[in-house]
């Protein structure tokens, strides 16, 4: 939900990233002392929190980071014969029917399942993957901006198309970027399989900016980013995510007492990332407690300031900044895994044809 160059869930300010550590082996089956997490990017733990675990299971964790979520998912369907590692981290909803429908995980229910909360919970009859964390698709704008010229920030998808606004959206490319692939979804939500068409060509007409990723889009081309005012960008509006206003006020020096920017609230879509037991993983056993570890409430408190998501166990707590700068949407847009799994490429086909040719 960060990642945010070019998938899905965290803000690339400054997180704090954990280097591949251990064999680059992951030993027999269930009884190697290694257990390796396959995930995207931006996987990211406070070293404490995971020498807590290390010590407490015995297992030393290895991480591989496989580029953006896209691209480790299709990665990891390729080697699913012969898995590069035990447990995969970060499948989302637009891309888990694609992980489910080619075998990718095994079964097993995570102790503590039954804390996750009730609305993220899928798969229930197989439990192939669990939920991790949650975040929100949004476009963000430049306060500082929309005050310097008297023009209300958009509130909704409706807006984004109006004129005063002309010129002043930035998106990443759906066909190659998890942020952008979620604000499609986003329309296709809102105005269905009929009107979702006719809004991007309203939004082509008003100026709507395409970029590969979350990266050029934020950090190059948005106005209200820390990033964007060193390189003078020229867009107040941005395809980012409900989280991105608190991690410009954490990572900022000094920090100011209120977001330099905010969400247009009526844009938002839910993504959910979750983990799985990896199909012919060598480490099963391993495998299983590394899941465990990742619904425990000391994972779950520690993941939102590392890869700026929102925890999905029910009784972990969502940082101060969070609720403050950055709070979830209260009616995001979602759809089914299914529906997505039906539609999704000839979705990106489609707005391909439409919005860059």
């Amino acid at each position: 939900m960060t990642k945010r160059k070019t998938t899905a869930v965290v803000i690339g300010l400054g997180l704090v990233t954990l280097s591949a550590c251990g064999s680059s082996d992951s030993g027999g089956a269930g009884d190697s002392k290694t257990v390796t997490l396959v995930s995207h990017d931006s996987w990211a733990v406070s070293k404490s929190v995971l020498a807590d675990f290390e010590k407490q299971s015995g297992y030393k964790v290895r991480v591989l980071k496989d580029g953006d979520a896209g691209q480790a998912v299709n990665k990891a369907i390729l080697t699913k014969d012969n898995p590069q590692g035990d447990v995969f981290f970060g499948v989302d909803n637009t891309l888990l029917s694609r992980a489910l429908d080619n075998g990718l995980f095994q079964s097993y229910e995570a102790k503590g399942s039954d804390q996750i909360v009730q609305q993220y919970r899928i798969d229930q009859d197989r439990h192939r993957v669990t939920p991790i964390d949650s975040g929100d698709i949004c476009v963000n704008y430049d306060k500082a901006y929309f005050s310097k010229h008297k023009l209300a920030p958009p509130a909704s998808f409706d807006d984004l198309i109006k004129p005063a606004y002309k010129n002043l959206l930035v998106t990443e490319n759906a066909g190659t970027s998890s942020p952008g692939l979620g604000f499609l979804l986003g329309t296709a939500a809102k105005y269905g399989d009929d009107g979702w068409q006719d809004y991007w060509k309203k939004l082509k007409a008003n100026g709507v900016k395409v970029v590969d990723g979350w990266e050029q889009a934020y950090n190059d081309e948005f106005s209200g980013s820390a990033g964007g005012k060193k390189a003078k960008a020229d867009r107040p509006l941005v395809v980012s995510y409900a989280s991105s206003p608190p991690a410009e006020v954490i990572y900022a020096d000094p920090k100011p007492k209120a977001a330099p920017t905010g969400v247009a609230s009526g844009t938002c879509f839910r993504q959910v990332e979750y983990a799985g037991l990896l199909s012919n993983a060598k480490n099963t056993k391993g495998g299983k407690a590394l899941l465990d570890f990742l619904i425990t409430v000391k994972f779950q408190d520690d993941m939102p300031l590392n890869m700026f998501v929102y925890p999905v166990r029910e009784t972990a707590q969502v940082p101060e900044e969070f609720v403050k700068f950055g709070p979830q949407a209260k009616n995001p847009e979602t759809l089914a895994p299914a529906k997505i799994a039906d539609h999704r490429d000839q979705w990106v086909k489609s707005w391909t044809s439409l919005v860059l040719k």
